[in-house]
């Protein structure tokens, strides 16, 4: 399998790396980067062939990974129009539709949507898919195999969805942060220093994620077994509920999802 890549910026360079520490051949990626520092970067850490403009040589691939940022993904193909055949094409630009993109590309339709997330970055990411009717099984494993090179893959049967995994798990490690930050920040009102607050802070929610991921019981059953009936638990969940903290997450997630559709909707427009 070859593949090419429209774009060499972070998210390309996690996916190119965990694709050669998986054992596939830098022979066989390409990438496409109009700045010669980012080619050379990428060139220096994975042996890849990277220009500065699509040539034939780059378009001879069978998966196309669009990996420029969505404001500028509608220039950035434009010289694709009418030259893919068989390719697979898969964004991971967030927010736009397949249709448009589609469309931008001359009424192509082998196409797959993706939305990683950063945690990719160190190949601990997760990526929702969805691909078009025209895209067979053997196209979405192609898809797959390069998105799950950092991360593990779900895929969604409504392209509407990608706009709620946008907001659960795209969005979501910044959700994360900021629970630590706050985390840590009450760590610190408490005494601590900002340097073991921190690790307070870090520790445990990566602990508690590596437990949650390794059980088979509900994250729900899991937090009633830390919680004792009269115990430091249960007056800070209470504190928690009273100040309507289930609540907030679902407004804040529906507040991404929302984004998400708006965002299809203006960078969708021609």
């Amino acid at each position: 399998m070859k593949i090419t890549f429209l774009g060499g910026g972070n998210m390309a360079a996690a996916l190119i790396g965990g694709l050669v520490k998986q054992g596939f051949s830098a022979t066989n990626v390409q990438v496409v980067e109009l700045f010669a520092e980012g080619r050379a970067k990428l060139q220096s850490l994975f042996g890849v062939r990277a220009v500065e403009a699509l040539d034939d040589a780059a378009l001879a691939c069978d998966v196309l990974v669009l990996a420029v940022k969505p404001q500028q993904l509608k220039a950035a193909v434009a010289p694709l129009a009418g030259r893919l055949t068989n390719q697979v094409v898969v964004s991971i630009a967030a927010g736009l539709r397949l249709a448009d993109i589609g469309r931008w590309l001359g009424d192509y339709r082998k196409l797959v949507r993706a939305m990683p997330n950063t945690p990719a970055l160190i190949g601990a990411g997760i990526t929702g898919l969805f691909a078009d009717a025209s895209v067979d099984a053997e196209g979405r494993a192609a898809a797959e195999k390069v998105l799950s090179a950092v991360g593990s893959t779900v895929w969604v049967p409504d392209e509407a969805q990608i706009d709620g995994v946008t907001a659960i798990s795209g969005s979501g490690p910044a959700y994360v942060f900021h629970f630590i930050e706050c985390l840590q920040a009450s760590g610190e009102a408490l005494g601590f220093d900002a340097a073991t607050a921190r690790r307070l802070a870090i520790d445990t929610v990566l602990g508690a994620a590596r437990l949650a991921a390794g059980s088979d019981e509900s994250p729900a059953v899991l937090r009633e077994r830390v919680t004792s009936k009269g115990g430091t638990t249960a007056a800070a969940l209470a504190s928690f509920a009273a100040d309507g903290f289930p609540a907030v997450i679902d407004r804040g997630v529906a507040a991404a999802a929302a984004r998400g559709r708006e965002l299809g909707d203006e960078l969708g427009r021609d």
